[in-house]
């Protein structure tokens, strides 16, 4: 089959005076956002050139077409399809969610206490049906405080502009005019008159906070709060105690708050604490006190608490502690509970608010795990709540546990129907020391059967930007690459947070290719240590992960025997440089402002994955993005795949698969998620020859 060819039309770009070619730079509208709402607004030529290069992936990988379905069959065979959450007690009611056999899409569900009369309120597959579309993406689902309404949001393009709708629950009518282009949040007020929404701005950004009343026209909303610069974000909730809204203002790197009593009937957000550069705040109530999570003065944060805002007196609470990451709190009437993360593993303490003891909870005797705890009821006069975690070789398990008595039930325990018994694979974590002497740790997952000794095929993941960790945690559709001696391994490289602000520090802005050398520096190491070979190691990564993958496969091909990128931001310096795009000026503080600052400029222009194309042989590639995504626009895949044909010297495989009816998250729905992943495997699976 031909292989696709965009079409080429040279164009000078230039920048602090430094000149550079970008022929397919024509490929990105003007109108882009309205593309991202509207598919049919695509130039033709380049809808064209998508289906071509669909046409070329589904050829080349048309010999793993019965490998994808059994695959498909593998992945969801392991998935307990009729399956049903554990329930929260609301004051009347207790809610719950279940899955069925052949739906894509959750049901909600309720029963008021004391009854046997179980309501289905929602049934996402119900709701896809009557809206006749493709794309299906919830947003949120919440119930009014005295049960009457459900507000859910959706959006049915992919491009994250959510539609609110709010329905009386009893005679399943819409009670509201549709509320267009928010950000898909839902907050109830406590009277049940009125929600709480942001609206998205003309560049897709939530910068207003409105007020809604029910049964009024959207006409009518008030105007709460208003964001005035456009690289901060906004968005509403209420405290722990139900006294309080907070509005949170903010980029990746600080932020700014304001709160207002639930009894204003004419709302005027106070400023809490003026924004500081750098700075990041979260204040909730609760008992008489306000609590501050900040990293004021505390590089990985600390908790202080204070009597009053309008006189604020603060005190430490929890005090820092250096590359040890303090997480917020969750509060009951006796208990205080929070989180700590360090060196990628995470831990739960809870406080006896009458006795001033703290404890670590105990959740099992595996050494690397993920806990989480969540409560379960709103009525926070309890001793309980449920108590879960997962590791890497074992599904997630869920007690409900005592905090008074330390008694833990077993209440839930992630089904495999497939069967899975833990003991047969084996969970390392290393540290592995990068170019500057910096231990970054990684998480090795592997069947007991498998051999290291160079022989094995790996698949190293990574991410590393925005400060967001990689949890080690359990997933089953992994074992079907694990279970054919594929060892899996999650490199906790700098850009996250597994120790820290600092090394969130590390892997950004002008420290970005510490991100890099990290990732190459675990994949040296691995073949070091005899747990794969060169052209063993597959590389995989998503958005900004896919960054990652574009700068480490142009900076070390060597190591590859392929690479997956999944919606990739691989044309960062091109998008940095735009202002209009919906995400660019929020991130300065994470990637740089090339526009107006000459060192981010040449610094970006270094490692961005489109314009360090080079003429050498490069590994096998499969790049995968969605029409209608407004995170990563499709062009930048789109440009990066076709420069790279013209670039590379070898005959390795190079597809792009382009959703023509998906977002940033790939196509809607349980099905279509263990679709696209059984495409990526079933190309690992052709590329390692294993089919």
């Amino acid at each position: 089959m031909k292989i696709p060819q965009l079409q080429k039309k040279p164009e000078i770009k230039s920048c602090h005076n430094t000149k550079w070619e970008d022929n397919y730079s024509w490929i990105h509208q003007k109108n882009i956002l309205e593309v991202l709402k509207d598919g049919s607004k695509l130039l033709p030529e380049v809808r064209k050139y998508l289906e071509e290069e669909n046409a070329y992936a589904e050829h080349n990988l048309k010999d793993t077409k019965e490998k994808q379905k059994e695959l498909f069959n593998e992945i969801k065979g392991r998935i307990k399809l009729d399956d049903e959450s554990l329930p929260f007690k609301d004051y009347s009611y207790e809610y719950w969610t279940k899955t069925t056999t052949k739906g894509n899409y959750s049901i909600k569900l309720r029963r008021k206490i004391n009854s046997n009369k179980i309501e289905e309120i929602w049934n996402g597959d119900k709701e896809k049906e009557k809206l006749k579309t493709k794309y299906f993406g919830v947003g949120d689902l919440e119930v009014s405080w005295d049960d009457k309404y459900l507000g859910y949001s959706l959006d049915l393009k992919g491009s994250e502009y959510f539609t609110i709708y709010i329905r009386d629950i009893v005679s399943g009518d819409l009670v509201s005019e549709k509320i267009e282009e928010t950000s898909g949040g839902i907050t109830f007020s406590l009277d049940n008159k009125f929600i709480y929404y942001s609206k998205l701005d003309k560049h897709h950004r939530p910068r207003k906070i409105f007020r809604h009343e029910i049964g009024t026209s959207v006409e009518q909303d008030v105007l709460i709060f208003e964001e005035k610069s456009e690289a901060f974000t906004v968005g509403i909730g209420l405290s722990s105690d139900e006294k309080y809204y907070f509005i949170v203002s903010s980029d990746h790197n600080t932020s700014e708050q304001y709160y207002f009593s639930v009894k204003e009937k004419d709302p005027k957000p106070k400023l809490i604490k003026k924004r500081q550069k750098g700075i990041i705040y979260s204040v909730s109530s609760w008992d008489g006190y306000f609590y501050n999570h900040t990293n004021e003065d505390a590089e990985d944060f600390k908790i202080e608490k204070c009597k009053d805002l309008s006189n604020q007196n603060w005190e430490t609470y929890i005090d820092a502690k250096d590359e040890v990451l303090i997480g917020g709190l969750v509060f009951l009437n006796n208990w205080i509970i929070r989180s700590e993360t360090s060196n990628a593993l995470g831990k739960i303490f809870a406080k006896n608010i009458k006795t001033n003891i703290e404890e670590e909870i105990k959740f099992a005797d595996e050494k690397v795990i993920v806990p989480g705890i969540s409560l379960i009821q709103r009525d926070k006069n309890t001793d309980e709540l449920y108590l879960g975690y997962s590791s890497p070789k074992t599904q997630s398990r869920t007690y409900l546990y005592n905090l008074k008595t330390k008694e833990k039930k077993l209440v839930k325990e992630q089904i495999i129907p497939s069967g899975h018994n833990p003991e047969d694979y084996i969970v390392e974590r290393l540290e592995c020391r990068t170019h500057d002497g910096r231990l970054v740790p990684i998480t090795i997952t592997r069947h007991k059967k498998t051999k290291i000794d160079g022989s094995a095929h790996l698949l190293l993941y990574g991410y590393g930007s925005y400060g967001s960790s990689m949890s080690p945690g359990f997933s089953s559709t992994r074992l079907s690459l694990i279970n054919r001696d594929i060892i899996w391994v999650t490199a906790h490289i700098r850009g996250g947070m597994e120790r820290g602000m600092k090394w969130w520090k590390e892997g950004k802005l002008l420290n970005k290719k510490n991100t890099f050398e990290d990732y190459i520096a675990v994949g040296k190491f691995l073949i070091e240590k005899n747990y794969t070979s060169e052209k063993k190691i597959i590389g995989m990564g998503g958005s900004a992960g896919g960054l990652l993958m574009g700068a480490v496969v142009n900076r070390a091909p060597e190591l590859f025997l392929g690479i997956i990128m999944a919606v990739p931001f691989v044309d960062s310096l091109t998008t940095n440089l735009d202002h209009s795009l919906p995400l660019t000026v929020g991130e300065f503080d994470e990637f740089g402002n090339a526009k107006e600052n000459k060192e981010h400029f040449d610094y970006i222009f270094s490692y961005a994955p489109y314009n360090n194309i080079k003429k050498m042989d490069y590994p096998h590639i499969l790049i995968t993005t969605s029409l209608s995504d407004n995170r990563v626009l499709f062009d930048e895949p789109t440009k990066f795949t076709a420069k790279l044909r013209e670039y590379k010297t070898d005959n390795n495989l190079l597809l792009l698969k382009t959703e023509m009816n998906a977002g940033h998250g790939g196509k809607s729905g349980r099905d279509g998620a263990i679709e696209e992943i059984a495409i990526d495997y079933a190309f690992i699976l052709k590329i390692t020859k294993k089919i």
